[in-house]
Parts: structure tokens; C-alpha cells; sequence
């Protein structure tokens, strides 16, 4: 049952990781928002996608799931950190739009996730 659980909590993050590689990769405005904002723009939104993309497929892998969990907790742990200390904002607002929240709140959910998964892999050990 625990490895049901595990499997589908990870899947949950590496789905909200890999939506949000439509957006990193298509050149979405709002993405180019977030990270011309941040200063890293278009580096840093390549290099974020392509970090994302391996943790999405790292994080389903037996071998590799507890070091990505971790890295993807840690990768979160900074995006919230931008949304909270940067003027980016927890609502990001671009050309009269504004997401709502929804990156922040995907950011923290992923963190809850991978604490979670952490939690429930320390009691299989």
C-alpha cells in the first residue's frame, strides 16, 4: 500500500513538473515574464525546463526517486523563495493577466508532496 501511495504522490509532482514545460519551452509570455523578471531571462528558463524535465523522469525511477525527490523539494523550495522575496510576486501579473496564484500554489503543493513521499520513504527503511 505505502508503495502506492509513494508512486502516486510522486507522479502527481512529475506531472505538475512536466505541464509546466508546455510553457518554459513554448516561449509562453507569462514564462517569459516570470524569468525576465527574475533576470535569467531566456537562459535561465531553458535551463530550469531541461532541470525539470530530468527530475520529472528521475522522480518515477526506482534508482534515482529519492534524490530527485529531494532535489524537486529543494527546486520548489527556491521557486516559492522567488515568488515571496522577488517582485515577481505570489500572484504573477503580466500584460493585464495575472495567474491567480497558481505557480505559488503549485510550488508549495510540491513541496507538501515531496515531504510526504520523504516521510513514507524514512518508514520503509
Amino acid at each position: 500500500m505505502k508503495y502506492k501511495i509513494s508512486f502516486t504522490l510522486r507522479l502527481l509532482v512529475a506531472i505538475i513538473l512536466l505541464q509546466s514545460l508546455y510553457f518554459k519551452f513554448g516561449s509562453h509570455e507569462q514564462a517569459i515574464h516570470v524569468f525576465s523578471t527574475l533576470g535569467v531571462e531566456p537562459w535561465g528558463r531553458f535551463l530550469l525546463g531541461g532541470i525539470e524535465l530530468v527530475l520529472a523522469i528521475a522522480i518515477l525511477l526506482p534508482t534515482t526517486k529519492s534524490i530527485a525527490n529531494t532535489l524537486t523539494g529543494l527546486l520548489m523550495i527556491g521557486a516559492v523563495g522567488a515568488h515571496l522575496f522577488t517582485p515577481l510576486g505570489i500572484v504573477v501579473r503580466w500584460n493585464g493577466q495575472n495567474d491567480g496564484g497558481q505557480l505559488f500554489i503549485m510550488g508549495v503543493a510540491v513541496i507538501i508532496l515531496c515531504v510526504i513521499e520523504m516521510g513514507i520513504e524514512k518508514s520503509n527503511a
